[in-house]
C-alpha cells in the first residue's frame, strides 16, 4: 500500500509543480489553491510512505516521479520543446524509478 500512496504523492507533486508556475508568483488564485492543496497531500502521502519504505528510496521515487510527469506534461502541453533526447532522458528516469522499486 505504501509503494501506491507514494506513487499517487508522486503524480500529485507534477500536480503542485504545473500549478505554481501557472499561478505566476502565488498571484492567481485559482493556482494557488491547487497548488496548496495539492502540496499538502503530496507531503502527508510522502511521509506515511516513508513510514514503511526507506526514505532514500521514497523520496528518489516521489522526486522522480514529480520530475517526470511535470515535464511530461509541459511538452504535451506545448509548454516546453520536445525532444528526441529528452524523451529518452525521461525514459531512462522511469527506469531508475522501477529499478529502485525492483531493488527494494
Amino acid at each position: 500500500m505504501a509503494w501506491v500512496i507514494l506513487l499517487v504523492s508522486g503524480m500529485l507533486e507534477a500536480v503542485w509543480a504545473t500549478a505554481l508556475g501557472k499561478s505566476e508568483g502565488l498571484s492567481k488564485g485559482g493556482p494557488t489553491i491547487v497548488f496548496g492543496i495539492s502540496i499538502a497531500a503530496s507531503m502527508a502521502g510522502l511521509a506515511w510512505a516513508m513510514r514503511t519504505l526507506p526514505v532514500g528510496t521514497s523520496y528518489a521515487v516521489w522526486v522522480g516521479i514529480g520530475a517526470t510527469l511535470t515535464v511530461a506534461y509541459a511538452m504535451f502541453s506545448g509548454a516546453e520543446s520536445v525532444s528526441v533526447v529528452k524523451v529518452l532522458l525521461l525514459l531512462g528516469l522511469v527506469g531508475c524509478i522501477v529499478g529502485l522499486k525492483l531493488a527494494h
